[in-house]
């Protein structure tokens, strides 16, 4: 076969993208052999090329006759509008000859036009212009939806010529992108202004959601090509498990920052590309979903990051599955690969993605978010299962202390990365963007009991059990329950609680429950987890002290000193720990998690609706607990203030049952009744014994319970007894009441405040014959006269009619 040889034109007289494209083609002599095949495709590009001018200039034809066609409809209407308006001038005018001429039909046809035929006709303009604004805006939007189509499938070819304004096909793609833009401006002030053309926007939605579905693909697949070129992923193969332990490892040199010349540019464009179409389909979103509750459907991860993290962590995951019994090294790859990297998300695509005008994304919150929720989805899918697994293997055998061991080990790993990645966060300044829920769980590893709260139930098990299988060895050394807690004064108050050092232990291992809690992502979480494994332990601590008590009221019935102070023990470390959990309470953190259980309380009651309101929803995390604590304390200080009372009783029955002694005076040289010394000495010991032991704010109960039992003891016992009080005898009694008064003197100021009724009792039978005769006529008049407020008109005549006055 014969070839004619053609010389080239002169250099002078190519473009420079011939040029370009020559010195790309044939850059050495080797290269002139592929000139054939290189031929043959120019010429099927050309082809093809043609083939599609040729579609084109038939669509667009087509177009033409369609709208010369709509326009000769249009001017018909117009005409018509026309001939009607010079149709209501001729009316006019002959109204107004009618007019001046007086004729009557005249003003009947005058007020048929005005009246009915200028409406009708006004609102025929109106619905003309309604159409034409239709077409236009139909026309433009398939003008525009055209433009869409075409460039995106001719970015499907990849058959561009290339010239001076169209160089390749990341400018195509911005020219898609805007022109997507300018089509959801029309369609958003179309929903915003004419909301009965939703046909039109719905048809038009549908076709530019068919060109994204080609284009978002396309511009990640070159996207991801792009990173190839840069890359990335960077090698971790300097990174074993040695230099992660000691912390140290070969620098890496980081591909966003070391790429230069046309290949930054190309990423820089692409990238730009990415966010722009996010932006792009945010603002469809919005349009669509006006009316819902959007906001979650709209933040939706950066498209461009998630393709920076996905290669990284398909490479990382080749080192997790060598690690699987050694999780420290996983979080410790994790880190330091989020560490390393985050400051090219600041420094070089922030910009990019203010300049695309995504609000509300940063860069670096992204990149951690990704690297994050990439390590809890593998740990969701083949960390916790082996994990899970070990438990039931162990549970099997009866012993599950290493797979527990191996788990919490595992959390608390989870627990510091999370700190030291929420500070990765921190240090750009938005740290106020993370206090929401679902922000939080974006940068927490722990949000893997999100989604599964069967784990987290398993978790405050296992928490639960290991904080009691350790108190257990403190609640079993009867040094905790003698030896004092130091310092153990709140910020509440000054009071000092007397407790002993197990409820200091209890706390300290309920406050590691609580600190650990703190970690997790979620209100609704952390008030599950708290309630879970938190509670119990308060539950526990009170079965140990009551069951204490119960031991120490078995043995003697507190009738000795050393089941009193075991009881009184008891006592303040139930309030010590009451105190405590109210101070915790009164937090911010708590306030909440009181709320979020409220919330979720509400909820339960609302889908019971047939089996009543749930009772008891306290606010309060701990309120349950609280209270019982309260009623622990209640009922023991009572038991110990019966029992004392109980006791006294028993010495002074000698002396409430001696009637005689009232009508005489006291023994000589005696202050005080003998028969009282004795009980009386009962009293000042059993309660100086409570003092020393007891808390000072449950002592105050346990004295003036003891108060309020001897007046009644005595007032029932002597005064209601029939007894008849002669001059000797008031005296004597007298006496005796102020050596009663006197024990409880050193705990009050006016100890005959707390003894009501013998008070009064004493008042009566210290007054005059003449008043007490006027009292069993007065009545209530004569009562309030006299300042007997405690006694009832039956035990005030009671009382006068046992006086016995000697003339």
């Amino acid at each position: 076969m014969d070839y004619t040889v053609q010389t080239l034109p002169p250099a002078s007289g190519l473009s420079a993208s011939v040029l370009s494209f020559l010195d790309e083609k044939f850059r050495t002599k080797e290269n002139l052999a592929e000139a054939p095949s290189l031929v043959s495709e120019l010429q099927a590009q050309c082809s093809d090329l043609d083939r599609t001018l040729t579609d084109l200039n038939r669509r667009l034809g087509v177009s033409l006759v369609d709208y010369a066609s709509f326009s000769d409809r249009i001017g018909g209407v117009f005409n018509d509008i026309s001939a009607k308006l010079i149709a209501l001038g001729s009316s006019t005018r002959s109204y107004s000859s009618i007019s001046d001429g007086g004729g009557g039909d005249g003003n009947g046809r005058a007020e048929q036009i005005l009246g009915e035929e200028l409406p009708a006709l006004a609102k025929e303009v109106a619905k003309v212009e309604t159409v034409r604004m239709y077409a236009e805006t139909a026309l433009k939007l398939d003008t525009l939806v055209g433009d869409i189509e075409d460039t995106v499938s001719s970015l499907m070819n990849k058959n561009l010529r290339k010239n001076s304004s169209l160089q390749n096909s990341e400018e195509l793609r911005q020219l898609t992108i805007k022109t997507l833009k300018l089509t959801e401006d029309v369609l958003t002030s179309v929903t915003k202004t004419r909301p009965k053309w939703a046909r039109l926007v719905s048809s038009v939605d549908h076709r530019v959601d068919r060109a994204l579905a080609i284009l978002r693909p396309q511009a990640i697949a070159d996207h991801r090509a792009l990173l190839v070129s840069l890359g990335w992923p960077p090698p971790l193969s300097t990174l074993t498990s040695s230099n992660l332990d000691a912390g140290k490892s070969a620098e890496v040199a980081n591909p966003l920052f070391t790429m230069q010349g046309d290949l930054k540019q190309q990423y820089c464009e692409n990238f730009l590309a990415l966010c722009s179409l996010q932006e792009l389909q945010r603002r469809r979103k919005s349009r669509q979903l006006e009316g819902y509750n959007w906001e979650v459907a709209l933040h939706q991860p950066l498209w461009a990051i998630e393709e920076l993290v996905n290669p990284i962590s398909l490479v990382s995951q080749r080192h997790f599955t060598k690690w699987v019994d050694k999780p420290e090294f996983i979080f410790a790859l994790v880190y330091k690969i989020t560490r390393d990297y985050v400051d090219s998300m600041d420094e070089l695509l922030q910009p990019l993605v203010d300049e695309a005008m995504l609000a509300g994304y940063s860069c670096r919150e992204e990149w951690v978010s990704a690297m994050v929720i990439s390590l809890s989805t593998y740990m969701a899918k083949e960390i916790f299962p082996v994990y899970i697994g070990q438990l039931d293997e162990e549970s099997v055998t009866g012993t599950r202390s290493q797979a527990k061991i191996s788990w919490l080990h595992l959390v608390d790993l989870m627990i510091s990365f999370d700190k030291r990645v929420r500070s990765l966060v921190e240090q750009s300044g938005i740290l106020l963007s993370f206090q929401e829920d679902a922000n939080l769980q974006k940068i927490s590893c722990l949000s893997v009991f999100c989604d599964r709260p069967d784990w987290l139930d398993l978790w405050a098990e296992i928490e639960r059990s290991d904080a009691i299988d350790k108190l257990k060895l403190e609640m079993d050394d009867e040094k905790n329950w003698r030896m004092k807690v130091q310092g153990a004064v709140l910020s509440s108050g000054p009071e000092d609680f007397k407790s002993p050092a197990i409820s200091s232990a209890f706390l300290r291992h309920l406050s590691s429950v609580v600190d650990r809690c703190r970690s997790l992502p979620s209100i609704s979480l952390r008030s599950r987890f708290l309630r879970l494994a938190g509670a119990p332990m308060i539950r526990k601590f009170l079965d140990c002290i009551f069951l204490r008590c119960q031991e120490a009221e078995g043995l003697t019935a507190l009738t000795d000193d050393v089941a009193m102070i075991k009881v009184a023990n008891s006592v303040n470390a139930a309030h010590y720990f009451e105190s405590v959990l109210k101070e915790w309470c009164e937090d911010i953190f708590f306030l909440e998690l009181g709320l979020g259980q409220g919330d979720q309380l509400r909820i339960s009651e609302k889908n019971n609706d047939s089996e009543g309101p749930i009772k008891g929803s306290a606010s309060g995390i701990f309120d349950e607990e609280i209270e019982k604590l309260e009623e622990f304390r209640a009922d023991w200080v009572e038991k110990i203030s019966v029992v004392i009372l109980r006791g006294f009783d028993a010495q002074c029955r000698d002396y409430t049952k001696n009637r005689r002694q009232w009508q005489e005076k006291g023994e000589e040289g005696w202050t005080v009744s003998k028969s009282l010394v004795g009980a009386l000495d009962y009293l000042q010991g059993k309660v100086s014994v409570v003092e020393e032991n007891l808390n000072g704010i449950d002592f105050v109960g346990v004295w003036r319970s003891l108060a309020a039992g001897v007046d009644r003891l005595i007032f029932n016992g002597i005064l209601m007894n029939n007894a008849k009080f002669y001059d000797g005898g008031v005296e004597r009694f007298d006496n005796d009441l102020q050596v009663l008064f006197g024990v409880f003197g050193a705990w009050c100021l006016r100890p005959e405040g707390f003894f009501p009724k013998v008070s009064e009792g004493l008042k009566l039978l210290k007054m005059v014959e003449k008043q007490l005769q006027d009292s069993l006529a007065g009545g209530e008049k004569w009562m309030k006269e006299n300042g007997i407020r405690h006694l009832s008109v039956a035990e005030t005549e009671k009382i006068a009619r046992s006086r016995v006055f000697i003339s």
